[in-house]
């Protein structure tokens, strides 16, 4: 859908357009194939954001694959799939095949940008729901996603596990019950990541959980772990831009990590322990070599020095901060500082590093201090080996 430019020159309206749906709209924006370039993504992004929707962007790169086990999880309305690299005829019908293969063969498909008009009826023929080829307006496009909205039934009809997780985790989001039937267990550990806009909690999440998946490899007995990642919700439509999996690479990890992502606004983490308990209870204990989830990462939003209700949720938390984050003075005040079990300087590699992790001993009393590039993954199996052992 990369070429939907048709209002880009112009200051698109912010509303919200779905308060009259069932719920909020969540849209998965993928762009498969080899195409580098995410300009246009961007624009529809923030155009369904300022729409009232949640939109999950998966980012660039993506296999059809990763697509499918990104909407099953995600518990989409519908998948919003960018075209560029003239190879829609085939990575279309393949996304569809993939869907079915995880459990997720209900999500529609929606498909822009380079698609030659003589193809359109090959993909619909196909299935894919909507084609929209270029110099389609963002209106239609905010249309086209709402009329993917129902009302979703408590069980998917695919019956797949993954799939009845990730509905289950939806109605609670919602303010719904979910089924009856849903087993529910606190998992063996539950990991709070915190810190102020731009520390690199995502990343760094990702490599913990990538690290993990590793391990989990080769000690079975370990289980699974998952991620639920919270990203603020618009104070003025409703609507969401749930950005933090593009930092995890599925094409790799397959489905060895259930990622989900929720908007929240302010603190509002009411249904998190329903959601962690869900986790935990979807394939039963993994401790005695089964595959159950023992290992759940909770990603907040970046957060202030009052924003500390996370602690509350999970059995520790990991305090993120970066070099050049403020001095002395900051460390001193009450808030977010106080709730860590867990320090982490992020981005070690900047300057200030050893500033800021000299003010952290002064702070820190007995707490573990580690340093890490998350995005080079350095200091990241250290960090994990503490999370395991505590």
């Amino acid at each position: 859908m990369a070429q939907q430019l048709g209002t880009a020159t112009s200051e698109f309206e912010k509303k919200d357009r779905c308060g009259d749906l069932d719920h909020r709209p969540r849209v998965l924006l993928g762009k498969m194939g080899l195409d580098g370039h995410d300009r246009g993504v961007k624009v529809i992004a923030r155009a369904l954001r300022d729409s009232g929707i949640h939109v999950i962007y998966s980012g660039l790169w993506q296999t059809p694959e990763s697509l499918a086990i990104s909407a099953r999880d995600e518990d989409v309305d519908c998948i919003a799939a960018s075209m560029m690299s003239n190879s829609h005829l085939v990575l279309g019908p393949r996304l569809l095949a993939a869907l079915r293969e995880v459990g997720a063969g209900h999500v529609p498909v929606l498909m822009g940008g380079i698609l030659p008009a003589e193809d359109i009826d090959k993909l619909k023929a196909a299935g894919v729901r909507a084609c929209f080829p270029t110099g389609t307006g963002l209106l239609d496009v905010v249309e086209a996603v709402k009329s993917c909205v129902g009302v979703p039934g408590e069980k998917v009809e695919s019956g797949h596990r993954v799939a009845q997780l990730a509905r289950d985790i939806s109605m609670v989001a919602n303010g719904r019950r979910p089924r009856a039937s849903a087993s529910k267990r606190r998992p063996t550990r539950v990991i709070g990541l915190t810190g102020s806009p731009g520390a690199g909690k995502s990343t760094l999440v990702a490599q913990l959980a990538g690290e993990y998946s590793r391990r989990a490899e080769k000690d079975p007995g370990l289980g699974r772990c998952a991620v639920v990642a919270f990203d603020p919700k618009s104070p003025i439509t409703g609507g969401a831009l749930l950005g933090d999996r593009l930092r995890v690479d599925f094409n790799n990890l397959g489905e060895r990590v259930f990622y989900r992502s929720l908007a929240i606004r302010g603190e509002d983490y009411r249904g998190l322990d329903e959601v962690v308990e869900l986790i935990g209870g979807a394939f039963g204990a993994g401790g005695d070599g089964g595959d159950g989830y023992e290992t759940v990462f909770v990603e907040t939003v970046g957060a202030g020095q009052n924003e500390t209700m996370v602690r509350d949720h999970v059995d520790r938390t990991v305090v993120v901060l970066t070099p050049g984050m403020g001095d002395a003075v900051q460390m001193d005040k009450a808030g977010i500082l106080e709730i860590a079990d867990v320090f982490v300087c992020n981005k070690a590699d900047f300057p200030g590093e050893n500033e800021l992790v000299r003010d952290l001993r002064d702070v820190a009393g007995k707490r573990a201090i580690f340093e890490t590039v998350a995005t080079r993954g350095q200091g990241v199996p250290e960090l994990l080996d503490s999370l395991l052992t505590a």
